[in-house]
């Protein structure tokens, strides 16, 4: 029989694509969102079934978890620079709704809980690509709580036998990114920015490296976690292309061309580099990505109207 996955924070623009994932696979699943972020229940697939409740509270949310599989906890008030501005709201929703959540997790007895993290959790590091065995070295309050985050899976997995398993996400982008506000991933806003005609906006002077991986890739990596009997004691993975692009390069392949159409704004504290080692990924859970940024740009200006 097919298990049941949770999704917290299953709204938003990773828990859409990964509950499309899962119907299509077969799998019932469940979304819990308190609907903060302006998102609806209403671009999930019809056959998902919706609750809307802060995750906080531990009361309402453990209602749900009954009879649970599979949690995959994605909710989070995500971005580096909102964490900085903003670091009280930040930590409690990332440390004490994770918190909530494994403690549901815990007197449900839910078969696994995957907690989705973050590659902020390493910073700056010289050495690339970023292996596991690299200390932690968070640079803001949303990559401290993230690493916390990690540090409670382990823990919990010790203390109360629950299975849990952390994967590290680099810069994931696909279908329903959120292409507004001062936060919007950098992929939906130069698709925006070039829908609208506009310059694209770079901060800093755009030497910055990222590592993009396209969210159906991130989706089978979350489901081959969830039911891989290999990962159950608070182990942590990467989850990235294993590639680094300059966001410049980025731009380049965005307008198809190198032009002058670029404006740079001030830079933000955030990581120089980011590069994933995915090796461990791929030899325990047998996974590898699919979906290339040339081929996952392609697809986005097609759904935009742009290719």
């Amino acid at each position: 029989m097919k298990k049941t996955f949770l999704l917290t924070g299953g709204a938003g623009f990773i828990g859409v694509n990964l509950s499309r994932f899962l119907v299509k696979k077969g799998y019932k699943v469940i979304v819990v969102d308190d609907l903060s972020a302006g998102y609806s229940f209403d671009r999930l697939p019809s056959e998902v079934i919706c609750h809307q409740v802060d995750i906080k509270n531990t009361e309402e949310v453990s209602k749900y978890f009954a009879g649970i599989d599979v949690v995959v906890h994605l909710a989070a008030l995500p971005r580096v620079q909102f964490s900085i501005e903003n670091p009280i709201a930040s930590h409690d929703t990332n440390v004490m709704g994770t918190l909530s959540v494994l403690e549901a997790v815990r007197h449900n007895r839910v078969g696994k809980l995957v907690f989705i993290s973050s590659s902020a959790v390493y910073g700056d590091q010289e050495q690339m690509p970023l292996s596991l065995d690299l200390p932690a070295e968070p640079k803001s309050p949303y990559a401290l709580h993230k690493y916390f985050g990690e540090r409670m899976m382990k823990l919990w997995s010790e203390l109360y036998g629950i299975n849990t398993v952390s994967l590290r996400l680099f810069n994931v982008y696909g279908p329903d990114m959120d292409p507004n506000g001062a936060y919007a991933l950098v992929i939906g806003l130069f698709l925006r920015l070039l829908s609208e005609g506009k310059k694209l906006t770079i901060t800093g002077d755009g030497n910055q490296t990222r590592d993009f991986i396209y969210v159906d890739d991130v989706a089978n990596a979350i489901m081959k976690a969830a039911l891989s009997d290999k990962v159950n004691d608070g182990q942590i993975l990467n989850v990235g292309f294993g590639k680094e692009i300059s966001i410049n390069k980025l731009a380049e392949i965005m307008m198809g061309d190198k032009s002058d159409n670029i404006e740079y704004v001030a830079p933000r504290i955030e990581p120089k580099r980011t590069c994933s080692d995915i090796s461990e990924t791929v030899k325990i859970l047998d996974w590898q990505p699919k979906i290339s940024l040339l081929e996952g740009v392609k697809i986005l200006k097609q759904k935009s109207g742009l290719g």
